[in-house]
């Protein structure tokens, strides 16, 4: 199965998502950037694929994750995030065994899972999308230096969503973000 980042991209910023309540997407969405009641203390999990945050959120539908954000990120940060990042699950090869593993995820403010990639119908495709967790000192970098804009994305996430129920999957995709291969540097 594949494991390649899918995001849309610019040669500056790539965009990911991330899906709250009203009372936390509200605020930040005034902002700019994550503000009270967002809990820095937390890990936070941004995904560059759409679908697979459809598929989390269940288009928008689920508690506290009824407003789907498109976040705007510098690629710097981004790649700072991925160099900075553990597995989230131990592979053999990476790390010398199980115990050098969980030295290096607890020592990590980043976290890096590869789950399956969803379809419009939000089943499964055989490539992988990767969701990236931030905690510590990734908080404040992704608040303070990495967030260029905040957009709400939700009434495009529920038309799609009509639009798939209709039947209507050629109108559904024309609404999906472009997203192909993100080619980060050579380092990462």
């Amino acid at each position: 199965m594949e494991h390649r980042i899918r995001a849309a991209y610019d040669d500056e910023t790539i965009v990911v998502y991330q899906a709250y309540s009203p009372r936390v997407a509200r605020p930040a969405l005034a902002a700019g950037t994550f503000v009270a009641p967002f809990s820095r203390s937390r890990m936070t999990w941004i995904k560059p694929s759409f679908l697979w945050m459809m598929y989390r959120s269940g288009w928008a539908t689920k508690p506290d994750q009824e407003v789907v954000l498109a976040i705007t990120l510098r690629r710097s940060g981004f790649e700072w995030a991925l160099r900075n990042s553990c597995p989230s699950s131990f592979r053999a090869g990476v790390d010398a065994d199980r115990a050098a593993w969980r030295a290096r995820l607890a020592a990590s403010p980043v976290r890096v899972q590869w789950d399956s990639d969803r379809d419009l119908h939000l089943a499964r495709l055989d490539r992988r999308a990767v969701q990236i967790g931030l905690i510590g000192a990734a908080v404040p970098r992704y608040v303070d230096e990495w967030i260029v804009s905040l957009r709400d994305v939700t009434p495009t996430a529920r038309e799609i969503h009509r639009l798939v129920g209709a039947g209507d999957h050629a109108a559904a995709e024309a609404l999906l973000p472009e997203e192909r291969p993100y080619c980060a540097d050579s380092d990462v």
